[in-house]
């Protein structure tokens, strides 16, 4: 390789680097967010955002059912930042059902959309975290 070669692999590198730890700080601190919003709804009151075929399936509160969701969120972005391979395919999972009980209900529209745009970029960070070197799986 000459030079110029290996002068742009390294940026390519390291622009792919930035990418990967700008998805994964997102992927890793937003869902960790949200999930500690579950337990206070001081961003919104997250029981509106339920299928009322849900809320009449559940065996206890709604918001005892969002403060387990909020659970489920916070280890999720755990898993990114610590496994973001396996913690981005967990999240795109995770919106896509969200946004997929949102679509259901005729509720809600645009934020089924955002997540699911969402979602892909969760699946952009599992799939650039398997191009960088394994230390990042």
């Amino acid at each position: 390789m000459n030079t110029v070669s290996v002068n742009q692999t390294l940026n390519s590198n390291q622009t792919l680097r930035s990418v990967f730890n700008v998805l994964r700080l997102t992927y890793g601190i937003v869902p960790i967010v949200a999930g500690i919003d579950k337990f206070t709804d001081l961003l919104t009151h997250w029981e509106n955002y339920l299928h009322p075929g849900i809320v009449s399936m559940l065996p206890f509160s709604p918001h005892t059912f969002m403060m387990i969701v909020g659970v489920i969120e916070i280890i999720a972005g755990i898993i990114v930042l610590v496994k973001p391979a396996i913690g981005g395919y967990i999240v795109m999972a995770w919106l896509a059902l969200i946004a997929i009980t949102l679509l259901a209900s005729g509720n809600f529209l645009d934020v089924a959309v955002r997540d699911l745009t969402m979602a892909i970029g969760a699946l952009s960070l599992a799939r650039i975290s398997t191009i960088l070197s394994p230390q990042t799986n």
